[in-house]
């Protein structure tokens, strides 16, 4: 997968569909047109999934925490799609236990009652049976919780996935069905013809050039960012978005010694905050936080880390302090925008996904969650097929394998290439150099910057290091220390010279700086 300018330059014909956005709708947009046979463009401002798909918190999943608000439709579509994910890109999603711990006899019924619910929602799609553990049973699957008061717990099954990664197969099986996806072009307008939307002007991130592209449809599917397109449309447009912080924070594993995801059912703001085994580290998220702008770097507020802590410590035998931080990262969910704009409350915002058709003819496509990505994408490309006047073949997702859906057995960290793995393995066989890790306490090798450069449609070493191999999220210090080789590698493979590497490395290394957790302190001294 390799920038195609010229192939976009050389063909004057129309695209049946210009997508806007290359996050998870969108890619799944993207897949769903190039399987019907539509003429597919997929134009992405940064990398794809660098903003909110990239930030989750990695859960495939019906949704809990919806089920108790009683939105029971958007819980039984979201715990079919879930079975659909797992069945189609099975390398990346995988079943988990989860453990709710219960201090309360009360606790214990209401849990289990609402669970068998849930489980009974899932119906054939199914991931296992909820079921009451004693307080025994709970300590041994899940040392690291505090034993005072405890009941037992609560086992129920959910999915866990790569997000990111996800999105990069994405990208890979709308390229296979026939789709254009380019990453770091922007759209710095919109083209009407006769007071419709038939087209986008774009501009290239890293050459500076702009195109202007012509489709008989363009769906808007950039997320927080779908009100910047709206206002390119009709400047008076009124905002469909707000946007919702999510903060995680990556801990050693040693702080839940469990292989089981913990599950805190009721926070002290009336959330759930979830304590997940990611990459051989723990994972724990996320916040709530509503705010009146977006960015593609978010960045995480002391308040909201705070409260991570405080609510973990309530919970872990060892409280995990501001030291322990690996990792802080944060993501913005595209909520739709609440009737009184006073509101600062975002309970009172759908979860739902929102769909619509513009006055002009732009159809744009938000909110909603990773886990019911492909539903959303099939009723967007129903509408666009619709509008546009392009046929009624009916969508080809549900049961389409994402690339590299393989079962493997073992537990190599390459697994989440799935069939791509082999091909990793092949390049280290040719050059026994390109087996060298990274970085002394991680998996990581050379061969995979070079595969990611060449397959991965990587151009940057925050590509890489952010979201093909997932280090900047993991541990922020190792991902700067492993910049360098990581840089060298790249200009090496794409004919780039000492200058870029050295600015490649200054970038990444300014970018990582804001995911390494700083006291009060240490913040203010940055700022001075």
């Amino acid at each position: 997968m390799q920038r195609i300018h010229s192939y976009i330059l050389a063909d004057q014909s129309n695209w049946d569909i210009i997508i806007i956005g290359g996050g998870a709708t969108g890619l799944g947009t993207a897949v769903d047109a190039a399987s019907r046979g539509l003429k597919t463009l997929l134009v992405e401002q940064a990398d794809f999934a660098k903003g909110t798909s990239s930030r989750s918190t990695k859960l495939v999943h019906g949704g809990v925490r919806y089920l108790a608000q009683g939105d029971i439709g958007l819980v039984k579509h979201a715990l079919k799609e879930r079975g659909l994910l797992e069945k189609n890109a099975s390398h990346l999603v995988k079943k988990e236990e989860f453990i709710i711990p219960c201090y309360s006899w009360f606790d214990v019924i209401k849990y289990l009652t609402g669970l068998k619910m849930y489980d009974w929602l899932a119906g054939r799609y199914s991931f296992g049976s909820s079921k009451f553990l004693s307080k025994t049973e709970t300590l041994n699957r899940m040392a690291g919780i505090k034993q005072q008061g405890l009941k037992g717990g609560i086992s129920y099954f959910d999915g866990k996935f790569d997000d990111s990664r996800l999105a990069i197969n994405l990208a890979q099986t709308a390229k296979e069905k026939g789709a254009t996806l380019i990453n770091y072009m922007k759209v710095i307008n919109l083209i009407n013809q006769n007071e419709e939307v038939k087209g986008v002007e774009v501009q290239d991130i890293i050459t500076g050039e702009t195109f202007k592209l012509s489709a008989k449809v363009v769906i808007n599917a950039t997320g927080v960012f779908v009100d910047d397109i709206l206002q390119m449309n009709n400047p008076k447009a009124k905002p469909m978005v707000r946007p919702s912080q999510g903060v995680h924070i990556v801990l050693k594993n040693e702080f839940l010694k469990s292989d089981s995801a913990l599950m805190i059912p009721k926070t002290t703001d009336g959330r759930v905050l979830f304590a997940v085994p990611w990459h051989e580290h723990l994972l724990v998220g996320t916040t709530d936080t509503p705010l009146n702008e977006h960015s593609l770097e978010p960045r995480a507020l002391k308040e909201e880390t705070d409260f991570i802590l405080n609510t973990a410590a309530a919970y872990f035998t060892k409280a995990p302090a501001e030291k322990d931080i690996l990792s802080v990262f944060s993501g913005l969910r595209p909520l739709a925008a609440p009737t009184d704009p006073n509101s600062n409350s975002t309970k009172e915002i759908s979860r739902d996904h929102k769909l619509m058709v513009s006055a002009k003819g732009l159809i744009t496509i938000t909110g909603g969650k990773w886990t019911t990505y492909r539903r959303m994408a099939e009723e967007t490309v129903d509408l666009a097929m619709k509008h546009a006047n392009l046929g009624n073949i009916r969508s080809q997702t549900d049961h389409l394998a994402i690339h590299g859906n393989i079962n493997l057995t073992d537990n190599s960290y390459l697994n989440t290439y799935g069939s791509d793995r082999k091909y990793i393995e092949a390049l280290i066989q040719e050059n026994p150099k390109l087996g060298s890790k990274l970085h002394t306490d991680f998996p990581h090798t050379a061969a995979e910057i070079i595969w990611c450069t060449r397959n991965e449609m990587a151009e940057t070493v925050e590509d890489i290091l952010s979201r093909r191999l997932r280090m900047l999220f993991v541990d922020a210090r190792a991902a700067m220390e492993m910049a360098p080789q990581v840089a060298g590698l790249m200009a090496k493979e794409m004919g780039f010279d000492t200058n870029w590497e050295r600015n490649q490395i200054n970038l990444f290394i300014n970018l990582a700086n804001g995911y390494i957790y700083h006291s009060k302190n240490e913040q203010l001294a940055v700022a001075n």
